[in-house]
């Protein structure tokens, strides 16, 4: 749903000195007329052809470096599995590296620690977002235990932005007529537009939950599905 704000003054433009400060875009002087500002949002649609999700081993034992040694190992074969599987290096980066004490609580008595836990975990990025389902199950498979994502998105949002930008500007512009006709007036020209903000098709990660799931008779299915790349611009107009 495109949301579209109004505000309509109608009073000369030469009696109105603040409003001239507000927005620098406008010229100093102007003919009489009325300021309309217009808040448009445009969109443009595409389907994502980004899919970055993070995939880490949590792993637990008795003391710091043997928790650290079964994760470097787990991870390694982790690594392995995503290069096999035609993932580009500079698609994988190290996301979290962590070793915490595991501790046991009794009462009336100091904490006392009875393990630790190492968790590594990298952010991979899919360009072929059918294959990275059957990716992720190949990880679980070499030790992977812990998955969040994906988070869909565009690699190159430009030109959707671009149509997006557009299509405010022509919403805004289609709205402005409205209420110009609506007022008995028309709409001499635009005074200024300024650009309020952008979605380049980032919608919130949905996450996948894993359990121990080595023997899945199927593949996770990820499915890209649409997004909506959005653009909020303000827009003033002139009426006479």
């Amino acid at each position: 749903m495109h949301r579209t704000a109004i505000a309509l003054a109608a009073v000369p433009l030469a009696a109105m000195p603040a409003a001239a400060q507000t927005h620098p875009a406008a010229p100093a002087i102007l003919p009489d007329g009325t300021l309309l500002d217009v808040a448009a949002e445009g969109k443009s649609t595409r389907v994502p052809d980004l899919a970055t999700i993070r995939a880490g081993v949590v792993t637990q034992a008795a003391t710091a470096a043997a928790a650290l040694s079964d994760n470097a190992q787990r991870m390694d074969r982790v690594l392995s599995a995503l290069k096999a599987a035609g993932v580009a290096t500079r698609d994988i980066a190290t996301a979290n590296v962590q070793l915490s004490p595991q501790y046991r609580y009794g009462e009336n008595q100091p904490p006392a620690i009875t393990g630790y836990q190492a968790t590594n975990s990298v952010s991979i990025r899919f360009r072929d977002i059918a294959r990275s389902g059957a990716i992720l199950d190949a990880l679980v498979k070499q030790g992977a235990n812990q998955i969040d994502g994906p988070n869909l998105s565009l690699d190159n949002p430009d030109a959707a932005l671009d149509e997006a930008r557009a299509d405010a500007v022509k919403r805004a512009r289609a709205r402005a007529e409205l209420y110009a006709n609506a007022a008995g007036l028309h709409v001499d020209r635009i005074i200024s537009i300024s650009e309020e903000g952008d979605n380049a098709g980032m919608p919130p990660p949905r996450p996948v939950m894993y359990a121990a799931r080595a023997e899945a008779a199927a593949d996770t299915a990820i499915v890209p599905g649409e997004t909506d790349v959005t653009v909020r611009l303000s827009v003033r107009f002139l009426l006479k």
